[in-house]
């Protein structure tokens, strides 16, 4: 959530900048800051009618001691139709207060100065690429067959037991879901990372203040009888840890790492590009999270993007980093840099990670702060990235290493599978 105070401070600039993210509801700065001078007008009010409340119960006090009861009775009644105003007036300012948040909570972040023009993913600036690309024979097979040569992943069985998008890894296929997920978060603990389990289910508070709610509320999993979300990546969780908390300046940076299965509609997703494990509704990633000191939060994006580069260069997979143009970025993000993995049997780029630093943007909806060197209370900055999502991974390591004897693995993979093939 953006802060109220920046936003009545340079109106203009952050009509500017969410122009770049191609917001249409520009007119919500205009109304949140009418609404802000409503609440402070009834504030006000209500200010000086306690005040004079104040003063004149001391004047009740002050005519009683003289013998003044006359003038005490009307003061009393004066103070009277005072009190019964309070109310009312409590009711109007809690009403302006509720509508300031809620035109507040719909304002997307502003994107930094450094993200690129643009509306669609066409848009978005590839910074840089590395790996190589395999060559493979006319009879190289997509993922989605692969799967089947090998019975490794049943989405049939994953359908009748839960529906679409909900596969079933067996045999090597769930070993290899283990071997990656193990490495991944040993890569990043050795990185300084400190490990989490978290929930796999939220409370609306904790949805609310990574920013999934209100924008992403129908792309989430909701089950009404509890008020809980199942989490879309455990930067929800993992991030909420310090919701409501003050940390100490001296803790920071605070980096985190977390599995879990994460959990998404994709409601009107279809087509090509949603076949095999190339998008699906439950699928597992690693993730990492970074609360860090205002001033040093680009470069903990920068660090967290080299950290990710490195982990797919271990997997010898061909890779290219995209700049996200302003109108292919998230609802909360500052600042995003993809990771695209290539399929050399689909030809086509798959997205495999997202690194994003959000700035103020969740530690204000959450209230983490720290008490900077000089006793000021500030908000942290918040960032993290997927190190990594696993279901493109795999498709990308089964169609670009097979061969005849089988799936060969990245050398970093061979003890965390017991193996140097999949067959």
């Amino acid at each position: 959530m953006l802060q109220l105070q920046a936003i009545r401070q340079n109106p203009e600039w952050i009509k500017e900048r969410l122009a770049v993210k191609h917001f249409k509801e520009i007119n919500l700065v205009d109304e949140i800051i009418s609404l802000d001078d409503q609440r402070k007008k009834l504030q006000n009010e209500s200010d000086t009618t306690q005040s004079k409340i104040n003063s004149a119960s001391k004047e009740i006090g002050q005519l009683m001691a003289k013998g003044q009861k006359e003038e005490a009775e009307k003061k009393k009644q004066e103070v009277a139709e005072l009190k019964s105003s309070l109310q009312p007036a409590a009711d109007k300012l809690a009403a302006t207060e509720k509508q300031l948040q809620d035109a507040l909570i719909l304002l997307p972040n502003v994107p930094s100065e450094k993200v690129p023009a643009g509306k669609t993913p066409a848009d978005n600036v590839v910074i840089r690429e590395g790996g190589n690309k395999p060559q493979l024979s006319k009879d190289a097979l997509p993922h989605w067959d692969i799967i089947k040569k090998y019975d490794i992943v049943d989405f049939e069985t994953g359908a009748k037991i839960t529906g679409s998008g909900f596969p079933l890894y067996k045999g090597k296929g769930a070993k290899l879901q283990r071997a990656l997920i193990q490495y991944f978060l040993d890569f990043n603990t050795k990185a300084g990372y400190t490990e989490y389990l978290p929930p796999f289910m939220v409370n609306e508070a904790s949805a609310r203040g990574t920013g999934q709610l209100p924008d992403k509320e129908g792309q989430m999993y909701y089950m009404p009888a509890d008020n809980f979300y199942m989490i879309p990546t455990s930067e929800v969780p993992i991030t909420n840890i310090y919701r409501d908390e003050i940390v100490k300046e001296t803790d920071l940076p605070i980096k985190m790492t977390a599995y879990s299965p994460c959990f998404r509609r994709e409601a009107g997703s279809f087509g090509a590009d949603v076949r095999g494990l190339n998008r699906v509704h439950q699928f597992d990633k690693v993730e990492i999270v970074q609360i860090v000191h205002p001033a040093k939060s680009y470069t903990a994006h920068e660090e967290m993007v080299s950290h990710v580069e490195k982990l797919l260069q271990t997997l010898e997979l061909p890779y290219r980093i995209l700049s996200l143009c302003g109108g292919d970025m998230s609802f909360a993000s500052a600042l995003t840099y993809d990771f695209e993995v290539f399929s050399a049997a689909q030809q086509k780029w798959l997205e495999v990670s997202s690194v994003s630093n959000f700035e103020t943007f969740q530690s204000n909806r959450m209230k983490v702060r720290f008490k900077d060197d000089k006793g000021k209370m500030q908000l942290v900055h918040s960032l993290n990235g997927s190190s990594l999502a696993l279901p493109r991974i795999v498709a990308c390591l089964l169609e670009n290493n097979q061969s005849a004897e089988g799936i060969r693995l990245p050398e970093s993979l061979h003890s965390y599978f017991g193996n140097k093939v999949l067959n």
